[in-house]
């Protein structure tokens, strides 16, 4: 009986062992590491989960396009084979997170996502593949955007994008904001995929973005969702 009871212990340790080296498997990397991987294992399926449009302006090499926005996401994910490791990606993490999320949930085991996305990925200088067709995102030099700063009033600049969430839900609030105290503000909107390399100048990789600037200096910034009244409190 003794016997018996010591050799289930031996499994269960066994078996928990295993199951603890199974879900050490990072479920996120950086830039570098997640690059670092890609050429180790060439059997990483890498998908961007951004838009046709985001896509053909710049992606990692290899990377497989499937919009998680697009009416189609599931059935491109559905070809894609579940006992193989998924690299997924957006422009600055949310979307990619919402796919690999999707993804578990339809039973790949080995999803590993890079939540600082291409923003990251541009910030560290790292390379990328453009379509021929691809259309000039390089946008605002840095001298142009200090040229912008260049007010008696104090300026507030948002960094956004079409695709983000809370970039929208802060857009109709901070449009209200540039109303009501026009007197000494001025709201400058950066939209992020049209402007790549300003991004990447200024070490932005994630977004939303809010920079206040006094005398072309600034004097505050904001990373992520934030509500009207911290934003006003700023401006006071």
């Amino acid at each position: 009986m003794y016997k018996s009871i010591f050799i289930l212990l031996i499994a269960i340790i066994l078996n928990s062992c295993g199951n603890t080296q199974t879900n050490s498997t990072p479920t996120s990397l950086s830039a570098t590491e997640f690059a670092e991987q890609l050429k180790k294992d060439n059997t990483i399926q890498l998908l961007d989960v951004r838009t046709p449009g985001e896509f053909k302006n710049g992606h990692v090499e290899n990377a497989i396009n499937a919009s998680i926005v697009g009416s189609d996401f599931e059935n491109q994910i559905a070809a894609l084979d579940k006992s193989k490791p998924v690299f997924v990606y957006c422009l600055s993490g949310p979307r990619s997170h919402a796919a690999a999320k999707q993804m578990r949930v339809a039973g790949f085991k080995n999803v590993v996502e890079m939540p600082g996305g291409m923003m990251e990925w541009r910030a560290k200088s790292m390379p990328e593949t453009k379509d021929a067709t691809a259309i000039d995102t390089k946008g605002l030099s840095l001298a142009q955007y200090e040229a912008l700063l260049r007010s008696d009033k104090m300026v507030l600049v948002d960094f956004y994008a079409d695709w983000c969430a809370p970039c929208k839900e802060m857009k109709p609030y901070l449009d209200k904001i540039a109303i009501d105290m026009a007197n000494n503000v001025v709201l400058v909107r950066i939209d992020a995929d049209a402007n790549t390399e300003l991004c990447k100048a200024l070490k932005i990789d994630a977004l939303p973005v809010l920079k206040l600037y006094k005398n072309k200096k600034m004097v505050w910034d904001n990373l992520g969702f934030i509500d009207e009244a911290s934003v006003r409190k700023q401006l006071k």
